[in-house]
């Protein structure tokens, strides 16, 4: 699993989340309400289901989301979340947390992490995945973002 999940805003451009997903390698994202909590996913199928609609490039995730945010816990083992993630016909699975009573999305597997898991050699291959994969702090994480966005607009 992955833990940290990708989001967007409930109004952010269908042609935004399409730009993520394939600059990213994401396979899908959880679309957050008002309050910060999962009301949706987008991924390639809901992009792909939104070429039926008029005027694609106009619109919001909201138009074109599954609403919802598929759950397995997070004490199962690779097995069963598969067999699970099937027979929902679900091709990523979260996680969520409780923070003052808002649910939202702290983790994510998917089929590409069960693959990578029977691709893998040993450990040291997967070792990027789980709870106790190496992580930056927040303030790295922040450093990071803030010298990104002084070299895009040429403050650095």
């Amino acid at each position: 699993m992955t833990v940290g999940v990708p989001t967007c805003k409930i109004n952010t451009p269908v042609v935004d989340v399409a730009r993520y997903l394939i600059e990213n390698n994401v396979e899908e994202l959880v679309i957050l309400g008002e309050e910060g909590e999962g009301v949706g996913t987008c991924g390639f199928k809901e992009l792909v289901d939104a070429y039926n609609l008029d005027d694609i490039r106009e619109l919001t995730v909201e138009e074109v989301m599954s609403e919802g945010v598929p759950e397995l816990p997070s004490d199962i083992t690779l097995k069963l979340a598969a067999q699970l993630m099937k027979d929902k016909g679900i091709r990523v699975a979260y996680m969520n947390h409780n923070s003052a009573g808002i649910i939202y999305p702290a983790a994510l597997i998917s089929y590409k992490h069960l693959v990578r898991h029977l691709a893998a050699r040993d450990e040291s291959e997967i070792k990027d995945l789980g709870i106790s994969a190496e992580r930056k702090s927040p303030l790295e994480v922040f450093i990071e973002r803030r010298d990104g966005a002084r070299k895009q607009t040429g403050l650095s």
